[in-house]
């Protein structure tokens, strides 16, 4: 009886022994797990930090995310009430409009209605009536989703917006101290990027009419013709002034004359595309710089822009002020220029344009002239 009695205590003590193993491996795969999961973070949010324009920050949200906490669907919701951000994204050459996951709002209304003032986030099964306008571009919603309001200074700035496959990845009663650390530092990145590219873009925008000021332009100019070398792609610039500008201020005064400033700038945009470069060189003369466009279609471009002026109607204190523009447009085709580095070639297709321009004013004014292709006369005669 004794010995049944040990053998009882032996088994009892093994099978608690196994137990105890068992729940400590399990402890130990989930230290693990969390180690794992924190250097991820650490990962995430040390290239988040270290990236300096609001595009790269999109984009490694967007793309990176999904790759570093394994995640099924993920979108950003920003708050863009003065169109702000969508010009700093289109000046930095990224596409919004085809971008499936970021979604620009102009207004706070939407974040009002689903957080009120609580700001506190939406975790739990993806509800299409609650959670559809965070996943607009998404076509395999989400089983479980995290929406979390990004703010700062209790202001809204948008939403983070994460989403699984796995209904039981996001749910109502789960820890939330992973994803409250994730927003805190993606609101932190995003203030700070919006604040410096509104003071880079201040810095280079002409504050008159709108657009960007020479200094901008002459930094641009090098890198959109490296671009076009790289793809071998034509790039053309145009140079454009307004007709008779100082007849306008004498006769009008030169409150008319910013107003006439204004307004042109704001047409010769209008007939550009989102990529192309405008910006006012000095005085009442313009620049525009067309990537992969080649010398006939400069020209058509260029046409195009002085008849829409031509037919602006533009009054100013009940007075009706006519405004014409003349245009000069110059083209450089990569792999044409021998011996030559980028500055010099920037150097002749601005000369070449500017040159082009001089023709028009000489030539009766209201006119575009073609100042040809940018080359080396050497190397064309010698073929």
């Amino acid at each position: 009886m004794a010995f049944n009695r040990e053998l009882t205590v032996e088994e009892d003590l093994t099978t608690d022994l196994f137990v105890l193993q068992s729940h400590l491996e399990s402890m130990i795969e989930r230290v693990q797990q969390n180690s794992a999961t924190l250097r991820k973070f650490q990962a995430f949010e040390m290239r988040l930090l270290k990236l300096n324009s609001l595009s790269e920050m999109i984009d490694h949200i967007l793309e990176d995310a999904k790759l570093y906490f394994d995640l099924d669907v993920i979108s950003l919701c920003l708050i863009d009430e003065k169109n702000e951000i969508y010009r700093f994204l289109v000046d930095d050459g990224y596409e919004c409009k085809t971008s499936k996951g970021l979604i620009l709002l102009d207004s706070k209304d939407l974040l009002k209605k689903t957080f009120g003032f609580a700001h506190r986030p939406y975790i739990g099964v993806y509800k299409s009536s609650k959670c559809a306008d965070f996943f607009q571009h998404v076509e395999d919603k989400p089983a479980s989703v995290a929406i979390t309001p990004l703010n700062r200074h209790g202001n809204y700035l948008g939403t983070l917006n994460l989403g699984s496959f796995n209904a039981d990845r996001f749910v109502d009663n789960m820890a939330t101290d992973f994803v409250e650390h994730l927003v805190s530092v993606v609101g932190v990145c995003l203030e700070n990027n919006l604040n410096s590219e509104t003071i880079r873009r201040t810095s280079f925008v002409d504050t008159l009419t709108g657009v960007n000021n020479r200094r901008f332009f002459e930094q641009r100019v090098g890198e959109e013709l490296d671009r076009c070398q790289r793809n071998g792609d034509p790039i053309s610039c145009l140079f454009l002034d307004i007709d008779f500008f100082k007849a306008v201020n004498d006769a009008h005064g030169h409150q008319a004359g910013d107003f006439v400033l204004a307004l042109v700038a704001n047409e010769i945009k209008s007939q550009l595309r989102n990529n192309d470069v405008l910006a006012r060189y000095g005085g009442e003369e313009f620049v525009v710089l067309l990537s992969n466009i080649n010398e006939a279609k400069a020209l058509e471009i260029a046409e195009r822009i002085r008849k829409t002026i031509q037919v602006l109607c533009i009054e100013f204190n009940g007075i009706s002020v006519p405004v014409t523009i003349s245009i000069g447009s110059a083209t450089y085709l990569p792999n044409t220029i021998a011996g030559l580095n980028n500055a010099e070639i920037v150097e002749r297709l601005i000369k070449l344009s500017d040159a082009a321009l001089y023709e028009a004013k000489h030539n009766g004014r209201n006119r575009v002239e073609n100042g040809g292709l940018v080359l080396d006369r050497q190397v064309v005669l010698a073929s």
